[in-house]
């Protein structure tokens, strides 16, 4: 047989070894009860969509669909024999499964599909590719279009906040050292006065001096010009007019000289210059022990410039969405957390009708709603519907008479404690441990729940002492 039979001997073999559904060879073929085999995978793709034989459309189920054995062995010979490697590969732009071109669109699917995969999609919508090329572009459309938006917002957003923050840090620093270089040119305009009124009485003092200085400097020039005269006598009336020449050359007067009284006092003017200024200075400065995280407040909080005071904003402002903010509960933390020392710092709620006060953990949750316990992480009092309560899983109402308009809170780390106190009265109010319940090197933060209303919870100033040794 010459090889041109043999080849088309070879091509009648293989169409009979070749799936009806997917038009390749045979792989793992089975046999249903109308003697029509097909690839066990092809005949399994197609029972979910259609309990029907791809060919002659009789009924079978699922479990009739036997291993053929025989045909799965001619086609492993077949491959082998005519060294079959691989399966061609199908166009990009034709059926994977039946090798046919891609005609209609499967809108359920959102894929084009061959007129043969119509039967695997009979209860879909098909359309032809004209007619489904616009449905997806306008669909992308509305997609690009989303995302064009969201680039806008997010390069707006960028420069906002970068640029914001920035502005608004430069302009405090900007303002702290105006109110710094103002007293500090008082400071200096006084010292200068004070100096030169110093300097202008002791100018008068010394030229009473002086004036005395030069009459005595004409005296003495008369008396050297009188033993001058003399001494260019003849040496017998010098000797005989010595005495009374001995008795006129006397000085009884005092030397000038310099008195401590006309020096100014140098010491007053610049001594410890530096550190007197330093110290005046405390005056015109205010020490906050703990001052707010404006990265930690919740978008419904407004916080003063300086970081001591918060309340509610009547609009939700735009702010990152980082993940140390709280958000969607109304809280802010201190800017500070701590893991040893001692702490105390104290916060002046006034007549809020309602107000959160403690300490968290910082692992505390921010981006969800949650109920604030010693068994979350915080540990805190507050006043709600005019009832004082220490915010433990069993809520026990504090005696609290008269009502307190500042709280101070201490922090004891190096003991695991915070306790609370009237600040007005030097009432104690509660303390909590909270030892077993954190971990050592996890840090405590100062949270503060000013709740919705327009009256500030500011942060009380401390007090500034100045020590030396």
């Amino acid at each position: 047989m010459d090889e041109s039979m043999e080849d088309e001997a070879s091509k009648v073999l293989r169409q009979d070894l070749t799936c009806p559904v997917c038009q390749n060879i045979f792989s793992d073929p089975v046999l249903l009860p109308c003697t029509h085999s097909f690839c066990r995978e092809c005949v399994q793709r197609s029972w979910k969509f259609n309990k029907k034989c791809p060919t002659c459309r009789n009924h079978f189920t699922e479990d009739q669909a036997i291993t053929n054995r025989d045909l799965k062995n001619a086609c492993e010979t077949f491959v082998r024999q005519s060294n079959w490697r691989n399966p061609p590969q199908p166009s990009e732009f034709v059926c994977n499964l039946h090798q046919k071109p891609l005609e209609l669109y499967c809108e359920k699917d959102e894929e084009p599909v061959c007129v043969d995969c119509a039967i695997l999609h009979s209860t879909h919508r098909l359309l032809s590719i004209k007619d489904g090329v616009p449905l997806c572009k306008r669909e992308l459309f509305c997609k690009l279009d989303i995302f064009e938006k969201k680039v806008d917002l997010h390069r707006r957003m960028k420069h906002r906040f970068t640029k914001h923050q920035a502005e608004e840090a430069e302009k405090q620093i900007k303002e702290e050292f105006e109110k710094l270089h103002k007293f500090l040119y008082a400071e200096e305009s006084k010292r200068l006065e004070v100096l030169a009124s110093e300097e202008k009485e002791k100018i008068t003092t010394l030229q009473e001096k002086i004036s005395k200085t030069e009459e005595h400097l004409k005296s003495l020039k008369e008396h050297v010009d009188t033993l001058n005269k003399e001494l260019g006598n003849e040496d017998l009336p010098l000797l005989m007019n010595f005495q009374k020449i001995k008795r006129q050359a006397e000085w009884t007067k005092s030397d000038p000289r310099i008195c401590h009284s006309d020096l100014l006092n140098m010491s007053t003017h610049v001594g410890a210059l530096s550190f007197t200024i330093w110290k005046k200075m405390k005056d015109c400065v205010k020490y906050n022990p703990v001052v707010l995280d404006p990265n930690t407040a919740s978008p419904w909080l407004a916080l003063s410039s300086d970081l001591t005071s918060m309340k509610e904003n009547p609009e939700r402002l735009t702010v990152p969405d980082n993940p140390e903010r709280f958000d969607p509960c109304v809280f802010v933390l201190g800017a500070e957390g701590y893991t040893s020392g001692k702490h105390k710092w104290e916060v002046s709620v006034g007549d809020n009708p309602k107000w959160i006060v403690g300490v968290c953990k910082e692992s505390v949750v921010r981006k969800r709603k949650f109920t604030l316990s010693t068994n979350r992480g915080v540990w805190a009092i507050g006043l709600s519907k005019g009832v004082y309560t220490a915010l433990t899983p069993q809520r026990p109402e504090l005696p609290v008479n008269p009502r307190p308009e500042k709280i101070r809170i201490k922090l004891n780390m190096d003991k695991h404690e915070v306790s609370f106190w009237d600040a007005m009265t030097a009432t104690f109010l509660i303390s909590f441990s909270f030892e077993l319940d954190i971990p050592l090197d996890e840090k405590v933060y100062p949270i503060f729940g000013p709740g919705l209303h327009s009256t500030p919870m500011i942060l009380a100033p401390g007090k500034i002492a100045i020590h030396t040794s």
